[in-house]
């Protein structure tokens, strides 16, 4: 009993002297899944609030043939985000949300054999995997900001507002397409995720730097690729529910 005691003392001491992986997780990717997680709460947060001002608005009831942009009920995704570049005047609804989703989830794909290059130690495939997966980042906020530039200028024809004048595009303000909690929430929780993808590709082009440069085989492992692919597949997840809940409901 007294072995066992001293055994179990030593341990003890073990643990607290730092070092030490918990579930076998190292300290990094630990700190990482406490960050996603409390990111998690806050685009919950955000997507939740959207819920409850989304149905406090009437729906449109009627025949889509006859819908127009109005103040008095919530606007229909398929006739806001129709639009697709160089293409002026087609009615192609989610046709360009729906590639925007496509290439983030594909960048999500290049990232996992980004990850599983790392693990094998193979650095010109973690340099090539991690480049394309830049290269879905980029692409992805290039859509984006045309989306978002589409949606400020509007349509060609307008909508009405409540005192019967025509406004065009969007504000924070005033929107023809519906209420202006629509347009509000369409900026700041899209514009909240584009900025995590802009703040996932600088992190993925210093982890690609480093790659090229040699830094991470002196290490003589590819941690940080793991790292930030959690990140990336992070955002990649919570784009999934502001498609459903921005374009789809």
């Amino acid at each position: 009993m007294a072995g066992s005691a001293v055994v179990v003392e030593e341990n003890n001491e073990k643990l607290w002297q730092g070092g030490t992986e918990p579930m076998k997780a190292s300290y990094g990717k630990l700190m990482m899944w406490f960050f996603l997680l409390s990111d998690a709460f806050t685009f919950s947060s955000l997507l939740v609030a959207y819920g409850l001002i989304r149905y406090s608005h009437p729906a449109f009831e009627g025949d889509l043939a006859n819908f127009a942009f109005s103040q008095e009920y919530w606007p229909v995704p398929d006739m806001v985000f129709n639009g697709f570049p160089l293409m002026h005047g087609v009615h192609w609804p989610l046709v360009f949300v729906g590639l925007m989703t496509f290439i983030l989830i594909m960048s999500s794909v290049t990232m996992v054999l980004a990850v599983e290059a790392g693990q094998r130690n193979d650095r010109k495939a973690v340099e090539k995997w991690m480049l394309w997966t830049i290269v879905g980042g980029l692409t992805f906020l290039g859509c984006q900001a045309w989306e978002w530039t589409h949606f400020i200028v509007g349509t060609d024809n307008g909508g009405s507002l409540l005192d019967g004048s025509i406004f065009y595009g969007a504000n924070l303000s005033m929107n023809q397409y519906g209420p202006p909690n629509f347009a509000a929430l369409f900026f700041f929780i899209t514009g909240f995720h584009g900025f995590h993808v802009f703040s996932g590709v600088v992190i993925n082009f210093i982890i690609f730097y480093q790659t090229v440069v040699g830094k991470l085989e002196k290490r003589g492992h590819y941690e940080m690729v793991e790292k930030v692919g959690l990140y990336w597949h992070f955002v990649d997840l919570v784009w999934v529910f502001v498609f459903t809940f921005f374009y789809l409901i």
